[in-house]
């Protein structure tokens, strides 16, 4: 009954076909974003710092690419928490509104932060300070429709942290086929351990044969894999969470905590390789945060928390856009640039994150969400026409 949803001609009933569950939010898990995406921030401004940050800290900054990936199961995780009951009841008739929805999410400030900086390089034309590598008018359209990191390009141009929104468009297109496979077959705890433990070390071994020594490394060639293999991954920590929750089995925090310790420590020491040891401690991570998500005092689940997560999508696209603008209106040596300076870029960018989210990103998605497309609209009435006979 539970996977009966897969087949294109099954019928639902009435509440199950047409009711969408109010998404579900883990404050804790939004918390995490919201500190993934300032993570991902210092990461494009570390080289800039000057000589008042430590050495140590700078290290630590050069290392925020690895927050793409955390979004990445974070965002499996999600994914299959709010959609993964409407796959197994609707089977594929669910996919057009899921990915309406999902673009409506995404698409809006996307395309308001890309014509901006359509804008700033038509101003860089007609003043002749150009940079053709950086803004190529032949990808544009990639950009546009949401492609360009789908090995159509050897290098990141434009809104370079666009990348990931462009494969995680790829894992939503690839979420509703999973999903029916995921749902025919029924999976014990431990076997979605062991699929999880077999997509790292492929993903590992897939990204070495490539040339990769880091996860950081080829995005343009290497980010689809990447993306599509932890946003898998981030499904099943989901079902594996949905698991225990329903048999109220706490072992598995303990196991999780356990996976934590020995992936830190392994890589750290160096006796495990990040491609294969950080999916796997995110991921540990990730359940962690979802079962603790609701304990008191847990300062990813504070209003503050969940207020930086909630703009986390409008800090992500805007920060390199803004820090582009920010060197060239004040800053004179962009290779060091002072703590003020950069205090002052940060909370320019959280300014700019907060506007962004109420003027364009959730007016948008609204927007969007309440203009579907006039096909997905026929199929929703065909459906509560079937419904009635």
């Amino acid at each position: 009954m539970a996977g009966s949803g897969c087949g294109l001609g099954q019928t639902a009933s009435l509440e199950n076909r047409h009711v969408m569950a109010k998404p579900q939010q883990l404050d804790a898990l939004t918390g995490a974003r919201g500190l993934a995406a300032w993570y991902v921030v210092f990461y494009h401004i570390r080289d800039a710092f000057g000589p008042e940050v430590p050495d140590e800290l700078i290290s630590f900054f050069s290392k925020g690419y690895l927050a793409v990936d955390l979004f990445f199961i974070l965002s499996g995780f999600v994914m299959w928490l709010n959609y993964g009951a409407k796959f197994e009841r609707d089977g594929l008739r669910a996919a057009p509104e899921f990915l309406w929805r999902r673009l409506a999410r995404i698409y809006p400030l996307h395309l308001f932060i890309l014509a901006a900086m359509a804008v700033f390089a038509a101003l860089a034309l007609a003043t002749g300070r150009y940079d053709g590598a950086r803004y190529p008018l032949a990808e544009l359209p990639l950009h546009v429709l949401l492609i360009q990191n789908w090995g159509f390009t050897g290098a990141l141009t434009w809104n370079d942290p666009a990348w990931s929104i462009s494969t995680e468009f790829a894992a939503y297109l690839m979420l509703p086929f999973a999903a029916c496979g995921l749902v025919r077959w029924k999976r014990g705890v431990a076997v979605n351990l062991a699929i999880i433990a077999l997509l790292c070390i492929t993903l590992a071994f897939v990204l070495r044969s490539r040339g990769a020594l880091t996860l950081g490394d080829g995005i343009s060639e290497n980010g689809l894999i990447r993306c599509l293999f932890q946003f898998l991954i981030g499904t099943l920590i989901c079902a594996i969470w949905q698991q225990a929750s329903v048999l109220q089995d706490r072992s598995l925090m303990i196991f999780a905590a356990l996976v934590i310790a020995v992936t830190a420590s392994g890589w750290a020491i160096g006796g495990l390789s990040e491609m294969a040891a950080a999916p796997a401690l995110f991921a540990a991570i990730v359940y962690v945060l979802a079962q603790t998500s609701r304990w008191a005092g847990n300062p990813l689940s504070t209003r503050i928390a969940v207020h930086f997560g909630d703009i986390s999508y409008s800090t992500y696209l805007v920060h390199f856009f803004a820090w582009i603008l920010f060197k060239l209106l004040f800053v004179s040596d962009p290779t060091t640039v002072s703590l003020p300076l950069m205090v002052g870029f940060a909370t320019l960018t959280y300014a700019a994150s907060e506007i962004l989210y109420r003027v364009i990103e959730k007016p948008g998605r609204t927007w969007m969400q309440s203009h579907k497309p006039s096909a997905l609209m026929s199929v929703r009435r065909v459906e509560h026409e079937g419904v009635r006979r």
